[in-house]
């Protein structure tokens, strides 16, 4: 049998009061501390609130930028317009873009578009959905999208792909600002049956939705079909007081155990994927701990971090659900993918694209005898093969190591600044930020070399502008040692570096969670091996990130700094390679910026790893000085 509950708008708020009150209730008596299982937690990561908005775990959406670990609204102008659809709003207002119509939403926290076309007139029908009182089902209108910008049709929704992140955002669109308490179907017989007389729409359309969407408008409305007697998607939209929970969701919605790291964003933002040690059903797990829908692995858009759900280690998953397609309606997926492609494309950072160059001088300098080891436990580089390693020099001798991060910006130690006996030290031995100025005519940076002693044809030497030290830098204790070198550019010109194949620059980690312990990573220099020799050609090897220093180096360990090498001493870093990159690379190939050798208890000595500055740890700050587009590949 068939039953509705009818329900009078009066009383639907009447209970949406009551939840309220008696929510705030139980916020004071419930414990603190949340619930796990097998695929939930850790607690720790949970008591962070964690959110979809959270930039140190999941990737901003095109309309938002990633400021102090969190999503922001971006401004609508500084969305791409090339190559994406237009879309006309309520209010008849035309936008150039989803992504602008997002970003105006994002401001605004009211859903703005109504559907994508180049017409958007008063006498227009706009979309428009709703939930309905006493069925649960739900209704959408979806304009036409012809040059005329007329008319549209009444649709049911389809179940395939209904989950409670489509529900979330109707019921939120019907006024609810929690969302859905529940998701369900119906028979299409019997909701005729309980019409009557009233036609229904003959026709559903499958909808998948991320969870962030203001409106269904917003989300990936696939070709519509005929229903024939199939059961159609419902949405609950009134939670009922619950005197326990499962999961508070950071929104204060209350969903079941069950519901959470199922790659389903059910709390509405997504607080319920954030933090998971395994997923459920098939879902998708980030190394970062966030759980995917499984349709998101291998659909060319990247999801996780570093890449993993699109590398070619990954297939999409097989899927019994039919063959779904966008001919009739453009997808909002497609669009904030070519809004990325389209960010990312204005940076070549971390990427070799271009071939080693003069790699002549290789077996004369001992590059593939490996006679010239310096880092420890390193082997010669090719002459051109790390293209943002730098040198900087100081009164035309080899001084310190760097990394080229793009733009005129180079990224140091700051202790390689420091060394200059020109420069004055506050007396509390905090660094303030004009009194680490060095002499900058005794300072240059050297793109593209190899051997210390013989220059190669792309080898370039360029001046110093400026020089950056970080204004919280104590020497006596290493703390912030990090610094940015600015390049001179050349007259008349915002360029500071001719176009040269031999010289790339490394990408700029904005969060501290993109690699893990035991990750493999890079280290180079020219620096000292066991024998307190200086190589005469740049080296490199490979670390792996090492877990719990604070417990090898008690107190001197400090926020900001990280390890890396072989416990057992084979490698490591050592004098002379100061200030050069730790570079660790993602599962796409993108090499970031991990670190910048600092300092360490001797060279490669057993039980203690080489100490690094972290460079994630000091993004806010690089951005200031750098500017936007200058230091990261993603969530720009």
């Amino acid at each position: 049998m068939f039953v509705f509950a009818r329900m009078t708008s009066a009383g639907v708020s009447l209970l949406l009061l009551f939840f309220l009150i008696s929510h705030s209730v139980m916020r004071s008596t419930q414990s603190s501390t949340p619930k796990t299982d097998e695929f939930l937690g850790p607690i720790e990561c949970l008591e962070r609130n964690f959110t979809r908005e959270s930039c140190d775990l999941v990737f901003c959406p095109p309309w938002q930028y990633c400021v102090d670990g969190g999503c922001s609204c971006k401004p609508a102008y500084l969305c791409p317009t090339e190559g994406v659809a237009y879309v006309c709003g309520h209010g008849n207002k035309q936008l150039r873009s989803y992504c602008q119509a997002m970003a105006i939403s994002c401001q605004s926290k009211r859903p703005l578009m109504s559907h994508f076309g180049e017409t958007c007139t008063a006498d227009q029908p706009k979309f428009r959905s709703s939930v309905e009182q006493g069925t649960a089902v739900v209704r959408i209108f979806v304009p036409g999208t012809g040059s005329t910008g007329g008319g549209g049709e009444e649709l049911l929704v389809c179940p395939e792909l209904w989950d409670m992140a489509a529900a979330n955002v109707a019921c939120k669109e019907d006024g609810h600002p929690l969302g859905a308490a529940s998701t369900g179907t119906v028979s299409y017989v019997s909701l005729a049956s309980y019409h009557g007389d009233q036609q229904l729409p003959g026709k559903c359309v499958s909808v998948r939705c991320q969870g962030y969407e203001n409106s269904l408008a917003e989300c990936v409305i696939y070709d519509k079909t005929s229903i024939d007697n199939r059961d159609v998607a419902t949405a609950t939209c009134v939670q009922p007081p619950d005197e326990e929970c499962d999961f508070r969701c950071v929104n204060r919605k209350c969903v079941s155990l069950s519901q959470t790291c199922d790659g389903v964003d059910d709390c509405g933002d997504r607080s319920d994927e954030m933090c998971c040690k395994k997923c459920r059903n098939g879902a998708f797990r980030c190394s970062t701990g966030v759980c995917l829908h499984k349709e998101a692995v291998g659909d060319g858009l990247i999801d996780c971090l570093d890449g993993e759900d699109e590398s070619k280690k990954h297939t999409k998953p097989q899927t019994s659900l039919p063959l779904l397609t966008n001919t009739e309606y453009i997808s909002p997926k497609s669009e904030t993918k070519a809004s990325r492609v389209h960010l990312e494309s204005k940076l070549n950072c971390g990427i070799t694209k271009t071939p080693r160059v003069n790699d002549a001088d290789d077996e004369e300098e001992g590059g593939k005898g490996g006679r010239f080891k310096r880092v420890v436990g390193g082997l010669p580089t090719q002459p051109t093969q790390i293209k943002w390693q730098v040198v900087i020099g100081m009164n035309r001798r080899f001084h310190c190591g760097g990394a080229y991060i793009g733009g005129c910006w180079v990224i140091t130690a700051a202790h390689c600044i420091g060394t200059n006996p020109s420069l004055s030290i506050t007396k509390d031995g905090v660094s303030g930020p004009d009194s680490l100025k060095p002499n900058l005519a005794a300072l240059t940076v050297k793109f593209s070399v190899w051997n210390r002693y013989k220059f190669q044809e792309t080898t370039e030497t360029v001046p110093v502008e400026d020089v950056l030290v970080h204004p919280r830098y104590k020497p006596n204790t290493h703390e912030n040692d990090i610094a940015l070198v600015r390049l001179k550019k050349f007259p008349f010109s915002e360029e500071c570096l001719s176009n040269n194949p031999a010289v790339s620059p490394v990408c700029v980690p904005w969060t501290t969670r993109l690699f893990h312990p035991n990750h493999t990573c890079t280290i180079s220099g020219w620096g000292q091996d066991a024998d307190s020799r200086l190589s005469r050609v740049l080296q490199w090897a490979n670390v792996s990130l090492t877990e719990d220093c604070q417990r090898i180096y008690n107190d001197s360990f400090k926020p900001g700094m990280i390890c890396a090498g072989d416990l057992d001493g084979s490698v490591g870093a050592c004098q002379g390679d100061n200030g050069g990159p730790l570079v660790c690379e993602d599962e796409l190939g993108v090499s970031y910026l991990w670190g910048i050798v600092s300092w360490g208890q001797g060279c490669g000595q057993p039980g203690f790893p080489g100490v690094y500055t972290q460079v994630a740890h000091y993004f806010e700050w690089i951005r200031l000085h750098t500017g936007w587009p200058a230091v990261t590949k993603f969530n720009s």
